[in-house]
């Protein structure tokens, strides 16, 4: 009998992947989301109302699980909650873990935006369970967040200057955590996730502009500009530090990283940003080409796991 294998973040950037690869191997799959009725899942796949930020809503979502993928972060104040998952997994009889965590987990150079998922990891590594750490780096589908922009024929608000990082295709760290729930070869281990090369944002937006044809123009803020922005979206003054805090490490070179880890779990090469914007092209297509907007653009979309 093959065991049930849950999935929270089940309709995210990463959990959609994870569950679809999960249920074309055949392996029983549990998607914990906010709202089954809406989601959109593989045939075989049960839907199962719960959220790490709902603890009383995880015990019936753990019920028979044997192995779980864990993302439990979505916020600066998410590490109990982080916690409670693994307490929730821990509780129920459930033997692997696999967490979603973020590259540089534990940088003193982020301040407090490099602890979002110690608690997590900590409690992880805690657990007595087998249990493996993803720490990947930029996704390259925080360029989605950019459509609009290029759509309007406006500039993109960048805040990391010319600095760079290995950015990841979210499709390869999806596959990688299915191995890693599969294997337990992969047990006890913590790995950093990139992709193949340390890329600036001006270099995705060159590449991004030869695939789809059309200029992809950035629009490199300041500090201040920054932290305009953040008072704009009405960020309370302590995130928004920490978020400004964090690109300047990047500005300053601080994420340009990459590891052979992705090659070590799959097997194979990470893919590329191009390999990941050629398959995403149609995202970036101008729904009226003939009126371009004047708008003024929209930063990327954060990774949500």
């Amino acid at each position: 009998m093959v065991p049930m294998i849950l999935v929270t973040g089940a309709t995210g950037t990463t959990g959609t992947d994870v569950v679809r690869h999960l249920a074309a191997r055949g392996a029983p799959v549990r998607a914990l989301t906010r709202d089954p009725a809406r989601a959109r899942l593989p045939e075989g796949v049960r839907a199962v109302p719960g959220h790490p930020r709902d603890p009383a809503s995880l015990a019936a979502a753990f019920e028979g699980v044997e192995a779980a993928f864990l993302v439990g972060v979505f916020g600066p104040d998410d590490g109990p909650y982080d916690q409670g998952l693994v307490a929730a997994a821990r509780a129920a009889g459930v033997r692997r873990i696999v967490k979603l965590s973020a590259i540089a987990t534990g940088d003193p150079r982020l301040g407090s935006f490099g602890t979002w998922h110690l608690p997590g990891e900590e409690a992880v590594r805690a657990s007595g369970l087998e249990w493996t750490i993803l720490r990947p780096s930029s996704f390259a589908s925080n360029t989605l967040g950019w459509a609009p922009a290029i759509s309007e024929g406006a500039s993109v608000p960048n805040s990391m200057g010319d600095g760079g990082q290995g950015v990841v295709d979210p499709r390869d760290l999806a596959e990688a955590a299915v191995v890693a729930l599969l294997d337990a070869r992969h047990s006890g281990r913590t790995y950093t996730l990139t992709g193949p090369e340390v890329l600036s944002a001006h270099e995705q937006a060159a590449v991004l502009a030869d695939v789809i044809g059309r200029p992809v123009r950035l629009h490199d803020l300041s500090p201040e500009e920054h932290a305009a922005r953040f008072r704009a979206a009405g960020l309370p003054e302590a995130h928004a530090r920490d978020f400004l805090l964090a690109a300047r490490v990047v500005r300053e070179g601080g994420n340009a990283v990459v590891t052979e880890d992705m090659t070590e779990v799959l097997g194979r090469p990470a893919r590329s940003y191009r390999e990941w914007a050629t398959d995403h092209k149609g995202a970036f297509q101008d729904p009226h080409p003939d009126h371009p907007g004047t708008g003024s653009g929209h930063p990327p979309a954060p990774a949500d796991g």
